[in-house]
This record gives structure tokens, C-alpha cells and sequence, in this order.
């Protein structure tokens, strides 16, 4: 790059003599780049960091490093580079991530700055809960087998006994009847964590899956709720296994549904296209691309601070009657395609927090 122009010359071959911009190469690199001020205020902004910021470099001009990272740079001289490594970073719209921040001053401008941002990657839900997952297994798998069996005994004795009592007893075998399907039931999902045959994953089209379990959801625990739809047309085939995720949309817009309900709100359906979305692979051995987003977004109160972290978790849930394993069934079956899910409060213009559940998908292989 030279002093004047900033552009390179090619040293030979096709395009030799001719000057690549500056402004064409800060968009080409890959690492999310802010250029500000000597007011720490950002100016320009490349393809990455709009990915990363999740907004256009217009919207983000104008914003200081401080709302943009949640981290501002006024204790260190704008003339000294400095890396700060490991940092909580908390993006617009609070999303939260661990990275880097690399800072250098831009020659020529005094006081102004370049800071790129080097997410860490995630380990992923199967890591970071591996010994919750594990444990759910044998948990389901012990109870299935200890439990589901005595059940259809007890069934049929309680309905022997309905046909030889008086109607004040059979008030009780008929709850002694629906006890025993509840608790069937429940062992039935239970059985869902014990599941380790590797699922068959083809190329699907997630809006044909949406509108599945959309329709699902409409025609009995949604029919009270408002859906909308924003979605990418463009978007590529997810690769995935329709089954599991028909079951993994419906156990969310139930989520959703029941959230809402009480005041009548409303439910998003929305997908997008995320470049540069990677995660360590299970073994840490690598990155895998999850650039399809599929959200399921709703404006409830969410869920308690004190088990928001936990949500996932088995037997873990903020509502009165649940068992918690809906979410934790949905993680599973995530994970066992390659995805992760995440949930996250987000502030929305003009207007109350609202819930986000975020699915990362891989991307089908190109034909």
C-alpha cells in the first residue's frame, strides 16, 4: 500500500499497473474493522462489522465505540496500540459475545482509530452443557424403563375397578386413569434424550418448515396469538432433518404462544442469512459454518434472571405447571444436526424488550 493513494500495484500477471482502492480492500476483510474519531465516535465500518453489528455502516455512523462494544477507549492514549483480549462484548440490540478488541491508531489522522473485533468462537451447546445432557440421558432412559411399564398395570386396575363401584369411586378411577396417561406422557419426552442414532440430514427449506409449524401452531395452541413473518427469500436449503425440525419450530412457538397469550400479543417468525457464523466443532478441532438464523421472537415478559442462564437445562422451567424439558428437548435435537440455540432479551426500537430464541443452522452443500 503506498503513501499516497493507499492502493497496491499488482506485481505482475492480469490487472499489472492497475490500483486496487483502499476503501475496496477495507470492505474485502473478513474481521469486523470500526474506524473512529478522536471522539471514539464510529465513521466507517466495513462488510464484516455490518454482519457482526447485524446494521448497516449508516445506521452505525455516528455511534460511539461505547454503545457499539460496550467497552470506550478514553483511559489509553489514541497514539498507543493496545490488544485487550477475552472481553465481554455486548453488541447493539444486547447481544452478547466473547472476543477481542485490537486497536491502532490510523496514520495520518490524529486522535482517530481502528478497532477490529475478533469474536471467540462458541464451544457450542453440546459443550457447554455436555454433563447436564448426559445426565438427563440416563435420568430418561432409568425412568422409562423403571416406570413406563408398572403404568399400563395400574391403567388397566383402576378401569377394572370402574366397572364394580359406585359412582363417587369411579370419580377416582378415572383419575387415578388420566394420573397415569400424564405420567405416561412425560416419560414418552423423557425417552427423546435417549435417542443417539445419528439423524439423517438432507437439504431442506426451512420457510416450507416454518409455514408447517405455523399452521400447527394455529390450529390449536397459537389460535389466540398474532404470527408475522419476516423472512429472507434468498435464503439457501438448511441442512437439517425435517422431522426434528418441525418438532424443534412447534415446541418454540408453543413456548412463545404460552408467553403471550394472557395479553394477547404477538409471535415473529423471522430468518436470515449470517455471514461469517462459525463454532468450534465438538472436539475443538475446527470451525463449522452455521450461517442460516431462524428466530422465533416474542413480546412476553421472558423469562426470570436467575434462570434465564439455566433455560436449557433439564428440568428447568418458569412456568407454574412445567416440566421443564421442552427447551432442553429442543437443544438436543439442535445439537444433533450441527446447530445451536440461544436465548437472549433484545431491546426493540421504540419499545419493550422482547424474547428472542435464535437457531444457527448449516448450510445445505451447494448443487
Amino acid at each position: 500500500m503506498d503513501d499516497q493513494g493507499g492502493r497496491i500495484n499488482p506485481p505482475g500477471g492480469k490487472g499489472a499497473g492497475q490500483r486496487v482502492p483502499a476503501d475496496a480492500l477495507l470492505t474485502a476483510l473478513p474481521t469486523p474493522l470500526l474506524v473512529l474519531d478522536e471522539q471514539g465516535v464510529i465513521v466507517d465500518a466495513n462488510a464484516a462489522a455490518e454482519a457482526l453489528m447485524n446494521l448497516s455502516r449508516t445506521a452505525m455512523a455516528g455511534m460511539t465505540i461505547a454503545e457499539a462494544t460496550g467497552h470506550h477507549l478514553k483511559t489509553m492514549p489514541s497514539e498507543t496500540p493496545f490488544v485487550a483480549y477475552d472481553l465481554d462484548i455486548m453488541l447493539p440490540h444486547h447481544r452478547a459475545l466473547k472476543g477481542d478488541l485490537v486497536v491502532a491508531p490510523l496514520p495520518n489522522w490524529p486522535g482517530w482509530r481502528q478497532v477490529a473485533i475478533h469474536p471467540r468462537p462458541s464451544a457450542g451447546p453440546i459443550a457447554r452443557r455436555a454433563g447436564a445432557g448426559l445426565t438427563a440421558a440416563g435420568a430418561a432412559a432409568m425412568l422409562a424403563h423403571e416406570i413406563k411399564n408398572p403404568l399400563s398395570g395400574i391403567r388397566g386396575a383402576a378401569q377394572l375397578l370402574e366397572s364394580s363401584i359406585d359412582d363417587n369411586g369411579q370419580v377416582l378411577t378415572r383419575l387415578i386413569c388420566d394420573e397415569v396417561d400424564r405420567v405416561a406422557a412425560l416419560i414418552d419426552r423423557m425417552e427423546g434424550f435417549t435417542d443417539t442414532r445419528p439423524l439423517e440430514l438432507t437439504a431442506q427449506n426451512i420457510h416450507a418448515i416454518l409455514g408447517h409449524a405455523r399452521a400447527v401452531s394455529e390450529q390449536g395452541f397459537g389460535s389466540g396469538v398474532t404470527i408475522r413473518e419476516k423472512y429472507d427469500p434468498s435464503l439457501p436449503s438448511v441442512l437439517g432433518h425435517r422431522d426434528s425440525l418441525i418438532q424443534i419450530l412447534i415446541n418454540l412457538l408453543k413456548n412463545a404462544a404460552e408467553a403471550v397469550e394472557p395479553n394477547g400479543g404477538t409471535v415473529t417468525l423471522t430468518t436470515a442469512y449470517r455471514h461469517g457464523m462459525r463454532v468450534l466443532t465438538d472436539r475443538g478441532d475446527g470451525r463449522r459454518s452455521l450461517p442460516i438464523e431462524v428466530c422465533v421472537i416474542d413480546d412476553g415478559p421472558g423469562a426470570p434472571p436467575e434462570i434465564a442462564e439455566h433455560l436449557f437445562d433439564p428440568f428447568v422451567s418458569s412456568k407454574r405447571s412445567g416440566r421443564g424439558l421442552g427447551l432442553a428437548l429442543v437443544e438436543k435435537l439442535v445439537a444433533d444436526q450441527g446447530g445451536m440455540v440461544e436465548y437472549a432479551r433484545e431491546a426493540r426500537d421504540g419499545g419493550a424488550d422482547r424474547t428472542v430464541f435464535r437457531l444457527l443452522l448449516p448450510r445445505a452443500a451447494r448443487t
